[in-house]
């Protein structure tokens, strides 16, 4: 996916200075895929063994398990049937 559809979709627009930030799940931290996202971003990397460390459960760059999920739910269950 990385190889075959992100990074050559990046390449069709102007975004050299762009940071890529992903989550600590296993399949994003995989050695493979961080040497690529490394090769790619350098070190605009925020990632779980990126040259930024994701701290884990930080509110500040998980805002939508902070936010938006209990704004969803408010919304959901506002109106009882």
């Amino acid at each position: 996916m990385i190889t075959n559809f992100f990074i050559p979709e990046l390449n069709n627009h102007d975004v050299q200075e762009l940071w890529f930030q992903q989550d600590g799940a296993t399949c994003h931290t995989a050695r493979a895929t961080i040497d690529l996202l490394k090769d790619t971003f350098g070190d605009r990397l925020i990632s779980r063994f990126g040259p930024v460390n994701w701290p884990p459960r930080s509110c500040d760059l998980t805002p939508l398990d902070y936010f938006l999920w209990g704004y969803v739910k408010s919304l959901v269950y506002a109106d009882k049937p």
